[in-house]
């Protein structure tokens, strides 16, 4: 009897939840574009990842030289349209949240599981790459690009595992309404049940007939949500957090940008800035008379003072500075080629080389730049940017600047290069 009141109550609460815009239709739908963005995330998030921390195999185009910046651009604005997409695909599912039994069969429990742990890291995912965009990482309690890669395989796994066990639903309702009438009420699905009906002439049964004969006596009032007015809210939504974020990524949504942590042509030599000089403890050394460069290559070194670098013949490039944090801008930067000091060291065609940061405290005062980059005419040593000297927080004495790369492997203030 009282498994029987439990799954009553869970019946009751299914009739009372029941709406056009919940149903598996409607499920599937909109898990088609929450799919497809979560792909987009994961396919833009690996290049990313591969550019930081390559594979000894890897080689990377540095062809069109916006490259990075429209991948990462999409991460972060697929990555940011999840929001609305996830809370819609929870809404149209709700009511399955209370099915009855809980749990059928073990293909039945895979499913509720990976749905839990999908919805669970999924949430995690974007919530806290949301807050990487704004560099938050003090409410971190764990590394958050480790966590975040990581957690990318979680969230792909267990939406595959979904995928193949609802596969045969999606096959059915990829065009096709279902399981709503016209009045938005719920049709009560075949169930599985232990007992009969107390006072009912519905025996107890397996998967055949309607089973819970109240259900037809008090049927609960139709909501009056629609499923074009659901999916416009969610349409609204999506262009809504789009529209006043990606103009940090894309410059022909500049104008709308409201809610991007980073604006175009905000900042010290009209560019943004993620991390200031004094955040890197340069303040002091970056300014320093003593200051050189070295390039070094095995026992061959060489020093370069900033007029020294001057001197040498300088060209002129229009490079993007792209970040990891979704904001970019194309900007123009000035100095030698790398390509240039490196031969002045007797370095080799085909050489990758490992700069070195006076940033203290980062995981990236370190940069390791394979030879696609290091041979590329436009890989600059830079020492101006947008017409003016290169100001403190943008890495003066010199910075690197190369095609496709992402923000936090351009390093700032150099002190050493060294042939690999």
């Amino acid at each position: 009897m009282i498994a029987w009141r439990v799954q009553k109550l869970l019946h009751q609460i299914r009739s009372a939840l029941a709406a056009p815009s919940r149903n598996a239709h409607m499920a599937v739908v909109i898990g088609r574009l929450l799919g497809a963005a979560f792909l987009i995330c994961f396919g833009t998030g690996l290049f990313s990842h591969f550019l930081q921390e390559p594979l000894p195999w890897m080689v990377f185009p540095t062809r069109p030289i916006f490259i990075y910046q429209l991948s990462q651009g999409i991460h972060i604005t697929a990555g940011i349209l999840c929001f609305p997409l996830l809370f819609a695909k929870l809404y149209s599912i709700f009511p399955e949240l209370f099915q009855t039994p809980p749990i059928r069969s073990f293909p039945h429990f895979l499913e509720r599981a990976s749905i839990a742990l999908f919805v669970s890291s999924s949430i995690v995912q974007i919530v806290t790459g949301l807050l990487n965009t704004y560099q938050w990482y003090a409410l971190f309690p764990f590394p958050f690009r480790q966590t975040h890669y990581a957690l990318s395989f979680v969230i792909i796994g267990s939406l595959v595992i979904h995928i193949a066990i609802k596969l045969p639903t999606i096959q059915k309702y990829w065009r096709r309404a279902d399981n709503v009438d016209e009045k938005g009420a719920l049709v009560v699905h075949q169930e599985y049940v232990d007992q009969p009906v107390p006072g009912s002439d519905v025996p107890s049964r397996g998967v055949t007939g309607k089973l819970f004969k109240w259900i037809d006596d008090n049927p609960e009032p139709a909501p009056e949500t629609t499923r074009r007015g659901f999916l416009l809210i969610v349409g609204i939504a999506g262009a809504a957090v789009v529209a006043t974020t990606a103009g940090q990524s894309f410059r022909a949504l500049d104008f709308a940008n409201i809610f991007g942590p980073r604006k175009n042509g905000i900042g010290p030599n009209a560019l943004p800035v993620n991390r200031t000089a004094k955040a890197a403890k340069v303040t002091e050394t970056a300014v320093a008379a003593s200051w050189v460069l070295s390039m070094v290559n095995g026992d061959v070194i060489r020093t370069f003072t900033r007029a020294e670098l001057q001197k040498l013949p300088q060209y002129e490039v229009e490079l993007p500075i792209a970040c990891v944090e979704g904001w970019s801008q194309m900007a123009s930067w000035k100095g030698p080629r790398l390509r240039d000091l490196v031969a002045a060291v007797d370095g080799k065609e085909g050489t990758s080389i490992r700069a070195t940061s006076l940033e203290q405290d980062s995981n990236y005062a370190v940069m390791d730049m394979p030879p696609e980059y290091v041979n590329d005419e436009l890989t600059l040593v830079a020492l101006e940017l947008n017409g003016e000297e290169l100001d403190l927080d943008h890495g003066y004495p010199a910075r690197m600047i190369a095609p496709g790369r992402p923000g936090v492997m351009q390093t700032k203030w150099l002190s050493r290069i060294e042939m690999t």
